[in-house]
């Protein structure tokens, strides 16, 4: 199934506003969440094809909202791509140990985001 509605999760209204542009003038249709809380809100009223985790956030941060969104059977089956400024090879690694599908590093190349999209989709 392609992958047409991304859910944004970052508390950086700076990235939110970026990587929303970068997708919708590509034609996928964009939620955003700027913490765990929302996320999980935004999850619970339409279930995204995508989501794009930050992982520096206050409270529960990505790595942790990837293991638990994983973990869970109802929204097991989506695709998560980190996308955050950690950029350790450790960090990385963790990051796919959570769950997540891909790993990208910010400054967040659009080419790149958007070929690790398609190939998910």
């Amino acid at each position: 199934m392609p992958i047409q509605h991304v859910l944004v999760v970052d508390d950086s209204k700076t990235e939110l506003m970026v990587l929303s542009d970068l997708l919708t003038r590509h034609g996928y249709r964009v939620r955003t969440a700027d913490s765990a809380a929302e996320a999980f809100k935004c999850l619970a009223e339409s279930k995204p094809d995508l989501i794009l985790m930050d992982v520096v956030m206050p409270g529960q941060n990505g790595f942790q909202l990837t293991r638990t969104i994983t973990k869970d059977p109802q929204y097991a089956g989506i695709p998560i791509i980190m996308c955050t400024s950690k950029v350790q090879e450790t960090d990385r690694v963790w990051g796919l140990r959570q769950g997540a599908r891909d790993y990208v590093t910010k400054p967040v190349d659009g080419k790149e985001l958007l070929s690790k999209i398609e190939a998910l989709g």
